[in-house]
């Protein structure tokens, strides 16, 4: 299908989501892979997963504009990055979407969810009690996703392993809506970091994507 909706977060910073239509040999038709790449996606060849990374990768060009090979790596922790062009970068995907930002001038994160009822049986699993006072009944099912979402955008912008969701980011209080925005830190024994966070619900998935303040 294509990109399925495009947002100008600031001068500097957007994001996007590719609706995953193509079957693989679509897909890897519009990249371009080194041997190394090659060989890596062997292994998730015939699974969702594979679709997943070659639908990153395909809106991750889109939104770069180029024809160019992207190199695109993952650091120790996980994190990609890309090593010849000046972008920071996050990607997500959830069964039927892929999501990618991008920003010239700091790390971002971006994490894609299908809103599910599961969310009630783990929600004690990232939320603190505290968190889980400010959750409105009305929308608990969408709220405790833009929770998960935010969570996991924060943690995915700050790029280390060493942070637990529920004993290291904390989420400010807000009031649910469609689209929305919250604040959130992350604070350990030696970080003190401030996020901002928007989410929005589109169509039956929740979108969170965070900066560093």
């Amino acid at each position: 299908m294509g990109i399925a909706y495009r947002k100008k977060v600031d001068n500097d910073t957007e994001f996007a989501l590719w609706k995953i239509e193509e079957n693989a040999e679509e897909l890897y038709r519009q990249l371009q892979l080194n041997e190394e790449e090659k060989a890596f996606i062997q292994n998730l060849s015939n699974s969702k997963r594979y679709l997943h990374w070659l639908g990153t990768r395909v809106l991750l060009r889109k939104m770069l504009n180029t024809e160019e090979y992207i190199d695109c790596k993952v650091d120790e922790y996980g994190k990609p990055y890309l090593t010849t062009i000046p972008y920071h970068i996050s990607l997500s995907h959830s069964y039927d979407y892929a999501a990618v930002m991008i920003s010239k001038n700091k790390p971002v994160g971006i994490d894609i969810e299908r809103v599910d009822q599961k969310v009630e049986r783990i929600a004690k699993k990232f939320m603190r009690p505290e968190e889980m006072v400010f959750i409105n009944p009305e929308h608990k099912i969408e709220q405790l996703y833009a929770c998960w979402c935010a969570k996991e955008a924060v943690y995915k912008c700050y790029g280390r392993k060493e942070v637990s969701f529920i004993n290291h980011i904390y989420l400010h209080e807000f009031a649910y809506r469609d689209t929305g925005s919250l604040q959130a830190e992350i604070k350990n024994e030696t970080v003190d970091l401030d996020f901002d966070v928007e989410y929005l619900q589109f169509n039956d998935y929740m979108i969170g994507y965070a900066k560093e303040v």
